[in-house]
């Protein structure tokens, strides 16, 4: 008989000195063990920082001190990180001026993870906060003039659905309405160098947008690239002469970037590589620019002379993972970045152009953990059920094998597992002998525009047959332990463990999700109106009757008679994508029908968790779940 677990209003006696029990509901949560917390402690002070951006020869970097991520001011090289910022909500969205001298910046925060991002200005010298915004609507895409004069952004205000445009004039926060907006998906991407257009983007799905330029004078936007058919926009820019620069998928399976002139029409590829580029950071006086390819999940870094046309890889050495965050100082010489692999979290470096001498200029805390333990990953694909090779990275123990075995799921859907440093997979490998297996499923971003839209609408569920491809390749497999096999993965990876739990339940010890799709005609029906047309095109429009029917045939919450294992599912209260309905409709069913179910909700969170001690909650409850089910093979062998 399956077991049962007592049910808890809130968190464990036992954890009261660790976490905030009034934020944490739980439900059918064990205490958690001490030998959990004590296992645990000791992967909890792992830091990392992240660049914002270059005051004079200083750099700003967000970082983590205290329970959320917050600005810092590095004076020099390895030098101390001077706190700037001491807000309870993580800051986001953080725009700097493109000028030498500046005092203050702009960024973006919300309250509780709701995502209702409001705007702020921010004095470095005098530490001081002033909120601009009036708390109605929700703020994105923040972007300074050429000048430093103005901002630009989106907001909902007017409406709470739709991003109208606007820009302010910072020396007096004086905000004028530029193009007012009845659709979603629209938003400002680039200024002109005179600062009289704009660029400005609809987006309708990873492989569909629509480019236009907008005078700023007479309101008129005007399309571009329109007879090209349908085309995927990402980075763009103008350079000095007025010609833009567009990262594009035209006429080909990858991206490239092209120019284009909007006096003559004429367009033109400018470069192009085997793999998609990513984006491009422009320098300050356009005449260069940094561009990124995704080589297979890992990151390749390239310069780029707009004047010889002459392009030369740089940063080799740092081509194992994931340099990021490019951002030019003022006179050109120097480029910060981050840095991080499956081995080394997130850590901020530069670059000396003439020189290519690079510098690091955090050293972020690994706590007690010895870096000389932490695993790398490697790539490998495997064959589904139709034959298409689908991309992997594995990080396997130096214990003795068999290992048991869990797979990570990415979100997106049109997301991409690549080799980043995570704290948990790191645990899982040298503390619990896991073997961590991340699959790129059909409908993963980065191997071109066929395989991104390879699960799109009634193909949905092929990509949860690339997961039952993945366990006949473990069971291939000597080192891996095909009968002890757990699946995990959070929102469009959540709905992926609860289908994998629908279908394989029987392959599988158990699943852990965290703000999963449950079902997604009432996920549709329930996400904030900002987002629901946007997601009704990668998913299906559930008001078309046939696309109905066939969204809740394939939803776990209407096949939950077939999950028959254990489930932890994760959840933030606030959460505007994923509500927090999807993950309760699951709950309350698998306990209908007596199966264990354990249930976290952080009242104080959103879509994922972003402050210290929910994290830390959550990692507790993560750990102790992943053990239960992991004693339970090894009790069912020891009885045999």
């Amino acid at each position: 008989m399956l077991k049962k677990f007592v049910f808890l209003v809130i968190v464990s006696v036992s954890c009261l000195s660790l976490f905030a029990a009034d934020n944490i509901v739980t439900k059918n949560v064990p205490l958690i063990d001490q030998d959990v917390l004590d296992s645990i402690a000791r992967y909890k002070n792992v830091r990392s920082a992240s660049v914002i951006g270059w005051v004079d020869d200083q750099l700003l970097v967000r970082t983590r001190f205290g329970d959320t991520s917050q600005i810092h001011r590095v004076h020099k090289p390895l030098g101390m990180r001077e706190q700037l910022s001491f807000a309870d909500e993580p800051i986001g969205g953080i725009a700097l001026p493109r000028k030498q001298e500046f005092n203050t910046i702009t960024y973006l925060k919300d309250e509780g993870g709701t995502e209702s991002y409001q705007l702020f200005g921010f004095n470095l010298e005098t530490k001081w906060e002033t909120r601009i915004s009036d708390g109605m609507g929700r703020y994105t895409g923040l972007a300074y003039s050429p000048s430093g004069n103005f901002v630009s952004y989106t907001s909902t205000k007017r409406t709470e659905q739709y991003s109208d445009l606007y820009i302010m004039d910072v020396s007096e926060y004086q905000e004028e309405l530029v193009l007012q907006i009845d659709e979603v998906g629209w938003s400002i991407i680039a200024w002109h160098p005179s600062e009289d257009r704009l660029l400005i983007r609809k987006y309708i799905s990873v492989v569909k947008a629509e480019l236009y330029e907008l005078d700023l004078a007479t309101k008129e936007k005007t399309r571009l690239l329109a007879d090209h058919g349908d085309l995927a926009i990402g980075t763009a820019d103008y350079l000095n002469d007025g010609s833009i620069l567009v990262v594009s998928d035209l006429n080909s399976n990858f991206r490239k970037i092209f120019q284009f002139s909007v006096e003559n029409q004429e367009l033109r590829v400018l470069i192009s590589a085997s793999w998609d580029v990513n984006s491009f950071a422009l320098s300050p006086n356009r005449e260069q620019l940094i561009y990124s390819v995704n080589a297979d999940g890992y990151t390749h870094l390239y310069w780029y002379d707009i004047a010889s046309k002459k392009s030369t890889r740089f940063l080799a050495e740092f081509s194992e993972g994931q340099p990021s965050g490019i951002r030019f100082n003022f006179d050109q010489t120097k480029v910060a970045f981050n840095y991080s692999s499956a081995q080394q979290q997130t850590d901020v470096y530069t670059i000396d152009l003439s020189t290519q001498d690079v510098t690091r200029w955090t050293q972020s805390e690994y706590g007690e953990l010895d870096p000389t333990t932490l695993v790398s990953s490697s790539l490998f694909r495997y064959e589904s059920f139709d034959g298409l090779e689908i991309p992997a990275f594995i990080y396997k123990p130096t214990t003795d094998a068999p290992h048991p075995v869990l797979v990570y799921i990415h979100g997106g859907p049109a997301s991409q597992h690549r080799p980043g440093f995570s704290t948990r997979f790191q645990y899982y490998v040298n503390e619990l002998g896991l073997a961590v297996v991340a699959p790129n499923v059909r409908g993963s971003r980065g191997y071109g525009n066929k395989y991104v839209s390879l699960d799109d609408w009634e193909l949905r569920e092929d990509s949860v047959r690339d997961i039952g491809a993945l366990l006949d390749w473990i069971g291939t497999q000597s080192d891996l332990d095909a009968d002890a096999v757990i699946v995990d993965g959070g929102s469009y990876g959540g709905y992926m463990v609860l289908a994998c739990m629908v279908h394989y339940g029987d392959r599988l010890l158990g699943g852990s999700e965290r703000v999963g799709i449950s079902n997604f005609v009432t996920f549709l029906e329930n996400t904030q109106g900002y987002r629901r047309d946007l997601r009704r095109v990668e998913y299906g429009d559930e008001r078309i009757p046939e696309i109905r029917e066939f969204l809740e045939s394939i939803a776990p919450l209407n096949h939950v008679h077939r999950i028959n294992k254990p489930l932890l599912v994760v959840q933030g209260l606030n959460d505007p994508r994923v509500p927090a309905s999807e993950s309760r409709q699951i709950v309350d069913a698998l306990e209908e029908n007596d199966i264990p179910v354990w249930y976290v909700l952080y009242k104080d969170e959103g879509h994922g968790l972003r402050k210290k001690p929910n994290q830390d909650h959550s990692f507790a409850v993560q750990v102790q779940f992943l053990q239960y089910l992991l004693e339970g093979i090894n009790t069912s062998t020891n009885t045999e």
